[in-house]
């Protein structure tokens, strides 16, 4: 199944909006910063309740970015995700959500370097106050289009990503989103075309590829040696690379490709590495990500079959 988008549909709405939001000390700050040298209208931890009355605000002309974290008086991770599902609903917004993620162990140097406090722990140590947040954000983290590790990254290197990925339309470039998903767990948000990987043969079925992913390389040769394989990973990356310069001459800043199967385990990981390695050959600047793999690392159960 494929689902496309129209580009010209995303510019009749009224308001482009990036909510920026992640664990404390991951670099929002620092994204804040960078969409706003890209021309967007940075909002920083406004109160919850007050987003939709700036949604029914006339148009500004330019994209929001609005920075939202623990320190918001209003901040619960229930309330904000009934605001992303309220946005997404809302025929007058083009909603991205923007989570920015950063290992515990990263988090807590980077508190013990500049002596902060954090927020959710100001009479402990921060690492009590890292716990408690990445716990509070984890729903919030499985919603999110687009997911930046920023772990390994310098301040440089972030706004080098969030350039990548939010320049305005009509830039030079486009980034490429990859991502595979479980059908089971619904289709993701934001996503412009979908293909399903339900048809190629299932590792699930083999014990001893059950608990592997995608990524292992026993698994990807076991998907790749179904014989509808070949000639489907042909014909889809002949279809992409048609339509990513079609997409990008009609402006399109960033464009999503999701590929689905029964658990987002096996099949569907295995298609959007091999896909995501075609088009970087390509000379697409493509990011790649695994939802149901994201929420595994995070605590939640996977699909039962891939």
């Amino acid at each position: 199944m494929t689902n496309m988008s129209s580009p010209q549909a995303d510019q009749t709405r009224d308001h482009r909006l990036v909510l920026v939001t992640g664990p404390s000390g991951a670099g929002r700050s620092t994204a804040i910063h960078a969409l706003e040298d890209l021309g967007y209208e940075v909002i920083d931890n406004l109160p919850l309740s007050l987003v939709p009355r700036l949604i029914d605000g006339p148009p500004l002309g330019r994209p929001i970015a609005l920075g939202l974290d623990v320190r918001n008086r209003e901040f619960n991770a229930t309330a904000l995700i009934e605001l992303i599902d309220s946005l997404t609903r809302d025929p007058r917004v083009d909603l991205d959500v923007l989570y920015l993620d950063c290992a515990p162990e990263a988090l807590i140097r980077r508190y013990s370097e500049t002596r902060r406090r954090h927020p959710l722990a100001p009479d402990e140590t921060p690492t009590r106050g890292i716990e408690r947040e990445i716990d509070l954000l984890a729903p919030i983290r499985v919603r999110a289009d687009h997911l930046v590790d920023t772990t390994e990254m310098s301040p440089h290197d972030l706004k080098a990503e969030i350039t990548l990925w939010f320049a305005r339309a009509g830039a030079a470039g486009m980034a490429v989103s990859v991502q595979s998903f479980s059908y089971k767990r619904g289709v993701p948000r934001g996503v412009d075309m979908i293909f399903d990987c339900r048809f190629l043969r299932n590792p699930h079925w083999v014990a001893a590829l059950r608990d592997l992913d995608g990524r292992d390389p026993t698994v990807a040769e076991f998907v790749a040696d179904d014989p509808l394989f070949a000639p489907f990973m042909a014909r889809l990356a002949e279809l992409v690379l048609f339509l990513l310069p079609a997409q990008r001459h009609e402006g399109k800043a960033h464009l999503s490709i999701g590929l689905g199967c029964s658990g987002g385990q096996h099949r569907s990981v295995a298609v959007a590495e091999k896909l995501g390695n075609l088009l970087a050959q390509e000379g697409w600047a493509v990011s790649k990500r695994h939802r149901e793999l994201e929420r595994r690392a995070t605590g939640a159960q996977p699909g039962k079959t891939g």
